[in-house]
């Protein structure tokens, strides 16, 4: 039976969105016994409501809300109203997500020490490690299924991936394999295996890629304790006196506003949108917004030095067919200060339609470059950089003076600056890649601009000191005691690995850190 909680029921755990923090979160509180109501701003989807073509997908999924952008990053200037491609649904971007699910390395939870100092950055250990980490990885790993741990076995080679392969072991490269990957190779937790249909951006119709939408948000329904309500937008998070959380008010579908009391709350809501509610939720109390006091709310943000490279083979690749992120090389994610940078990237194997290269191969370009490099589509292999960017104060979430959104709220302006070390970072990765497929017979190689990127990172970060960011080890505001950060922007650094698994480790971390406080009284 699903749950049905008053609006007045102030003994429940209220969290703003379901994706891969969010979703995770809520499913382990009602499988603790833990009362949980969850707003997510979009619709519900399930598997056989996805849509295996591009943009109508993309109008489907999609966060089109008011978005502005600043700063020198090619993706202000290519997709001013677009700076991240995330999903505004039941399961958030574990719908949209590759399945990509990789370890942080044990170099990189402590950045400041390991990287020494780099003029600009504003590096910070972060308050855990991979010690700590481990039993929660094992754990996030089990839920999701992913390939190459416990027994599962790796899932296939695509041509794609084959190409890779053939162009990186040529070049010495030893980490090369089909990947980590939250999507089944044999059939698993109920979930089918993977039938290698190519749209995993558009949203899993085979339910083999895990998604908080038809995982755990169902299994957490079906305890009895958890409430989803879709299409309800979150506006604004209130306190008492004392400054403590006392509930969230947010709009339904109607525009009809509510006010849901609540014992806890934790915020969900991506790295743009979670920075952006808690500065929207200012008060006399909290003039710079809630949690703020060290005004680090909605700095640091971090996207991954992304950037693409495309071969072009005398044969037919057909790098569509199979998982669209289909294999990796991992040697270049090492430390190595040699080669110009600190930190490290990864080369993921990556696939877009007809539709998607068209408006990302080259944007805004035309003639005869572009147009031929499309003809060439059938024989073209692709893949993806992944790169550690550098945290900085300037990089960050504000609110829009100018623009508002569909509830009059400011927009969110998202402003970022390319770092040196990430410049150097995905220079290095671009000759890496062209020099791949050269290996593997390319003819022509293309390296391309950044996307707009769903790896958003940062804006709410741990720290150790309250100075220093936003939420301690376990995202728990240092400010406001029952007032969580339970998505990425509790990152303190972003490393080189897809963040997904991270999110999902701490999550199922931060459930048990909650239902404990709660037991205790404490919250």
């Amino acid at each position: 039976m699903v749950a049905k909680f008053e609006l007045d029921d102030d003994s429940v755990v209220l969290i703003i969105g379901t994706g891969s923090g969010g979703g995770v979160l809520a499913n382990e509180l009602a499988q603790k016994g833990v009362k949980v109501v969850s707003l997510e701003a979009g619709g519900r989807y399930m598997p056989e409501d996805y849509i295996n073509d591009e943009w109508d997908s993309f109008a489907q999924l999609a966060w089109t809300d008011t978005r502005t952008t600043s700063g020198d990053w090619r993706v202000a200037k290519d997709f001013s109203g677009l700076p991240a491609w995330i999903v505004k649904a039941v399961g958030g971007t574990s719908i949209h997500w590759a399945g990509a699910s990789l370890r942080f390395q044990e170099h990189e939870w402590k950045p400041r020490t390991n990287y020494g100092h780099v003029t600009g950055a504003n590096l910070l250990d972060w308050p855990i490690d991979g010690a700590e980490m481990a039993p929660w990885y094992e754990k996030a790993e089990t839920k999701l299924g992913v390939t190459r741990t416990g027994d599962r076995p790796g899932l296939p080679g695509n041509n794609n991936y084959k190409v890779l392969e053939k162009g990186a072991k040529a070049l010495g490269y030893k980490e090369v394999h089909t990947g980590r990957m939250a999507i089944n190779s044999v059939d698993y937790d109920d979930r089918l295996a993977c039938q290698q249909t190519g749209f995993c951006f558009q949203g899993c119709k085979w339910g083999a890629k895990w998604s908080s939408a038809y995982t755990d948000i169902p299994k957490g329904e079906a305890t009895g304790n958890l409430e989803v309500r879709d299409r309800c937008h979150a506006l604004k998070i209130e306190h008492d006196d004392k400054g403590r959380v006392t509930g969230v008010l947010y709009a339904d579908k109607d525009g009809n506003h509510h006010f849901q009391k609540a014992r806890v709350v934790c915020v969900a809501g991506n790295s743009i949108e979670s920075p952006r509610i808690l500065l929207n939720s200012a008060s006399s109390m909290f003039p710079d917004g809630l949690a703020n006091s060290s005004g680090q709310v909605g700095r640091n943000y971090l996207r991954h030095v992304t950037g693409s490279v495309y071969g072009v083979f005398e044969k037919p690749v057909k790098m569509w067919r199979g998982t669209t992120m289909a294999g990796i090389v991992q040697d270049e994610a090492r430390l190595d200060p040699s080669r110009g940078f600190v930190g490290g990237y990864e080369l993921e194997t990556l696939a877009l339609g007809i539709p998607f290269m068209a408006a990302f191969l080259d944007p805004g370009g035309w003639g005869r470059s572009f147009t031929s490099a499309m003809d060439g589509y059938e024989n073209m292999a692709g893949m993806w950089i992944v790169g550690e960017d550098m945290p900085q104060e300037t990089n960050r979430i504000t609110l829009s003076a100018t623009a508002v959104d569909q509830f009059g709220l400011p927009a969110p302006n998202v402003h970022f600056d390319d770092h040196p070390n990430d410049i150097a970072m995905r220079n290095h990765a671009y000759a890496r890649g062209e020099a791949i497929y050269r290996a593997a017979g390319a003819t022509r190689t293309l390296p391309t601009p950044p996307y707009p990127s769903t790896h958003n990172l940062g804006t709410n970060r741990m720290s150790e000191n309250p100075r220093d960011g936003v939420v301690n080890k376990h995202g728990q505001s240092h400010d406001i005691p029952n007032l969580f950060i339970s998505d990425g922007s509790q990152f303190t650094s972003g490393a080189a690995e897809n963040p997904t698994l991270t999110i999902v480790a701490l999550a199922i971390r931060q459930a048990e850190f909650i239902a404990g406080e709660l037991s205790k009284q404490n919250l």
